[in-house]
């Protein structure tokens, strides 16, 4: 019998924090703090985002990072004679799309090969058509010693024919 007390009792304040959370959640939705429109929650027109967009492109300062602005770098088509190297400055990428090229590096590491997902060693053939990215300074891209033809490359980023 007392046990059976104590299940009756447990059971009747289960059901009374259910039903007190049950209506205190729905008392609570109804008078929401914000309301969509006013103020604390205005409604933003187009013309405002046209706006705000046009200013960060426009180089306008927000208030945030003073870091440097970026630009867009163009490719460029660059013809590198047998006799010469493609040096191509720290994170440039290049395209081979004529002619049979080496990797040169002035230290024991190579390029990347981001198409193929390879480091490309000092020395070894560079394929065409394939994206290659510029890790560090002191890294280019020279015609092959078997090519008698000279490189056509599109270079993205600075470089120098030495």
């Amino acid at each position: 019998m007392k046990a059976m007390k104590w299940t009756g009792a447990a059971l009747i304040l289960a059901t009374g924090i259910v039903a007190g959370t049950i209506i205190g959640n729905a008392l609570t939705v109804g008078t929401s703090s914000v309301t969509p429109g006013t103020v604390n929650d205005p409604v933003v027109t187009k013309s405002y985002v046209d706006e705000q967009i046009a200013r960060i492109n426009g180089g306008g300062s927000s208030g945030g990072s003073t870091g440097g602005t970026a630009t867009q770098a163009s490719l460029e088509v660059v013809t590198v004679p047998k006799d010469r190297i493609l040096m191509v400055d720290a994170g440039s990428e290049a395209v081979i799309r004529v002619g049979k090229a080496v990797a040169y590096s002035s230290d024991s590491n190579g390029i990347s090969d981001v198409t193929a997902g390879v480091d490309i060693k000092k020395g070894s053939s560079v394929p065409t058509n394939h994206l290659i990215w510029f890790p560090r300074d002191g890294r280019g891209i020279q015609v092959a010693p078997d090519s008698k033809t000279s490189l056509t490359v599109l270079v993205k980023g600075t470089y120098r024919l030495e």
